[in-house]
């Protein structure tokens, strides 16, 4: 639709098959597979943003993407809408295989928070380090996820964005990271950026515990 009120159905085509042709990078091998192992994933959906402990999301949104990456979504059996509360208690019951933080730049919002800031231009050496703060939670700091250093940080705006398919892409590499050791989530950015965007790529976007 707007490519047609701008004039510019033949880039709006384009777009629209550069998408379909980056999601079936991941949703096509993960079809291939119907014993694929599907390790579970707490979203810890903007830690740091405030005290509590621990905003997620249901079947949608992100909780979708964990989905169709071929993980399985903490989220989906306990929260009924796209967005809820996880209790710690619960989060250490089930001891999650991964664990993904959504982060950005809330600044203006909660100045000095222990949100991981994230996005165009990022500082990811601070990013890491507020990641790593906030593995020491009572609901992490002992479980599985932080003692394999399966602990990763995106940006959260991912989740509303047309192109949400390069967080799939980098979904997929660390829930199967020997399935999809080929494919480049950053130079599938990098490629969206040269072809449809008219701003320059600028890293920033995902990060991950240091390992060790």
């Amino acid at each position: 639709m707007l490519g047609q009120l701008f004039g510019r159905e033949d880039v709006a085509e384009r777009f629209i098959a550069f998408r379909n042709d980056q999601i079936a990078r991941v949703t096509t091998p993960i079809a291939a597979m119907p014993d694929l192992k599907r390790p579970l994933v707490m979203l810890d959906r903007i830690p740091g943003y405030s005290d509590g402990c621990c905003m997620s999301f249901g079947r949608e949104n992100f909780g979708l993407m964990v989905e169709m990456a071929g993980g399985r979504n903490l989220g989906s059996d306990l929260l009924p809408g796209t967005f809820g509360t996880i209790n710690s208690e619960t989060i250490i019951a089930r001891d999650p295989d991964v664990v993904i933080v959504t982060g950005g730049n809330w600044n203006a919002l909660a100045p000095g928070g222990g949100w991981v800031g994230l996005g165009p231009g990022a500082d990811l050496p601070e990013a890491r380090r507020k990641l790593a703060a906030l593995t020491q939670r009572p609901a992490f700091v002992h479980g599985k996820a932080v003692a394999e250093r399966r602990v990763h940080a995106i940006w959260h705006q991912f989740y509303n964005s047309p192109y949400q398919f390069v967080a799939l892409q980098r979904i997929a590499r660390w829930l199967h990271p020997e399935l999809f050791a080929t494919l480049d989530p950053d130079a599938t950015l990098r490629d969206l950026h040269e072809h449809f965007l008219p701003i320059r790529y600028r890293a920033g976007y995902w990060t991950d515990l240091e390992a060790g």
